[in-house]
């Protein structure tokens, strides 16, 4: 499929599979609770663990992040173009749901320059939330054929290539700089 194929199911509260600077993400309208229950139900994913947005701009993920706390390290940390993904967990705001949070009174949020991320944050005009495309036992799919052999033929795939990083993401906490997941 291609962009404009992927937003369309992107607004319609599908599920899609898309890359990213590693591996192929599973992405939803994180606005939708019914496309996130989707995606849980599809990964097999607890609703207590929570899920990454990802965005190319912080205007996308500042709807769902609490601020007030925030300094001038915190901003520039968050913002910061480093040699390999970085998400960070931070306060969610008390409007963000649950179905985003998990058990959490956090979010976790990466900004992305991958370019299939910034065409369809822009174009779908939302973050989108990001978990690793593949199913509970099999390693992350690395292409859009294995994401078709783990998820079907038919399942709405933007296929490009992943970037350049070796691992996904590592998970940090934006205040404490605790390592939750090694990138």
């Amino acid at each position: 499929m291609n962009i404009e194929q992927i937003v369309a199911q992107l607004k319609q509260n599908d599920v899609v599979a898309y890359p990213t600077e590693a591996v192929f993400g599973l992405g939803c309208n994180p606005n939708s609770e019914s496309a996130v229950q989707k995606l849980l139900v599809l990964k097999q994913r607890p609703i207590e663990k929570g899920l990454i947005l990802v965005a190319p701009h912080l205007d996308f993920l500042l709807p769902f992040i609490e601020t007030a706390n925030f300094d001038e390290q915190h901003w520039q940390r968050l913002q910061t173009q480093y040699d390999r993904p970085i998400t960070w967990v931070v306060p969610a705001k008390s409007s963000t749901p649950k179905f985003l949070t998990g058990q959490f009174d956090s979010i976790a949020v990466r900004l992305c320059q991958h370019d299939a991320v910034k065409q369809l944050c822009e174009q779908a005009g939302f973050a989108l939330t990001s978990t690793s495309a593949n199913l509970t036992t099999l390693p992350p799919c690395r292409s859009a054929q294995e994401v078709r052999a783990q998820f079907g033929e038919d399942f709405p795939v933007l296929d490009l290539p992943v970037g350049s990083a070796t691992n996904p993401s590592e998970i940090r906490d934006l205040f404490t700089h605790q390592l939750f997941r090694q990138g």
